[in-house]
């Protein structure tokens, strides 16, 4: 009976193991099925909202909309685009329907070979797509604007779930830090580590402060220090990393910095706690690494505070 039970369990991991193989598409696109949800498959034409992660085969993060929180949409582009080949991005999501999800990798000698283009160096065979599809929009017999009407409501509703969701990220982080911060009419809420000696800034002075900014999450999505920037695997080689220098209460940054550092006396290390109102509000930021809504923690050092010059009294 045991023999017989034993002989059994190998066979079921067998079998699961031929079902976690890779296939091979045309271009050397290798692909795993992790669920076939039985729906119509993308096609020119169409769109998908799907979650995604992208890594290298050296198992660096390259992207994630998990981090965001928002779904990417993907438009399924005809073959017949200059461009594309068999076995490229595209290809990818035309395996793909509503409630699949499965990982893909694209072949990066298949790449450069077909778009003339230098191969990566940040990888060495393979780019990694870890993909499920949220929502499949068929175009059928659709108009190009009744098909984007759909995506557009679809998507505002998630960018609503971000709004709602705000005040308990900001709650949640106090909490799992054990913070107490202070907090002032406007919302912003602040703790200071380590109190400066010297004078607060006013309006119309220059600062220069040393930040690193994070989502609630904790993902850093900038800072002015060169070995947080490489920890965090955001380091910049065309960037200086040193204490950024603007002027204060001016709105030359956001409303939080504004109102943060004015709080705070020369030499000051403190946390931010910046809800959306106060930093990049209902769109989020250009570069696609803040969402819509998104409460942003600060860890600053107020480095120094310049006055402006005094007028030249001599001066005609």
């Amino acid at each position: 009976m045991k023999k017989s039970i034993l002989i059994l369990g190998l066979a079921a991991a067998v079998l699961m193991g031929a079902c976690q193989q890779f296939k091979t598409g045309e271009g050397g696109l290798q692909y795993q099925i992790v669920k076939d949800n039985g729906q119509a498959k993308a096609q020119a034409g169409d769109l998908l909202s799907i979650a995604m992660t992208v890594k290298t085969d050296r198992d660096s993060l390259l992207s994630s909309t998990y981090k965001i929180g928002l779904p990417q949409i993907i438009n399924i582009a005809p073959d017949s685009v200059p461009g594309l080949y068999a076995g490229d991005y595209n290809s990818m999501f035309k395996l793909l329907g509503e409630g699949d999800s499965a990982v893909f990798k694209l072949d990066l000698d298949t790449m450069a070979a077909k778009t003339m283009q230098p191969k990566p160096d940040f990888a060495d065979k393979y780019i990694i797509f870890n993909v499920k599809v949220n929502r499949h929009f068929k175009k059928g017999e659709l108009t190009d604007s009744a098909l984007y009407a759909e995506v557009n409501t679809y998507f505002e509703a998630e960018i609503e779930k971000l709004k709602q969701a705000e005040a308990g990220k900001i709650s949640k982080y106090i909490a799992d830090n054990n913070l107490e911060p202070l907090k002032t009419a406007s919302g912003l809420q602040y703790v200071i580590v380590e109190e400066g000696t010297g004078e607060k800034p006013t309006p119309g002075d220059t600062v220069q402060v040393n930040y690193t900014g994070a989502l609630t999450s904790g993902d850093v999505f900038d800072t002015s220090v060169k070995e947080i920037a490489e920890k965090n695997n955001i380091f910049n080689p065309m960037r200086p990393y040193e204490p950024a220098k603007f002027a204060i209460g001016v709105r030359q940054v956001i409303p939080g910095w504004d109102e943060g550092l004015l709080l705070l006396p020369k030499g000051s290390k403190a946390k931010l706690i910046i809800p959306s109102e106060l930093g990049y509000g209902e769109r989020g930021d250009m570069r696609g690494t803040i969402p819509p809504f998104a409460p942003l923690v600060f860890d600053i050092e107020l480095v120094d505070v310049l006055k402006p010059a005094a007028p030249d009294s001599t001066a005609n």
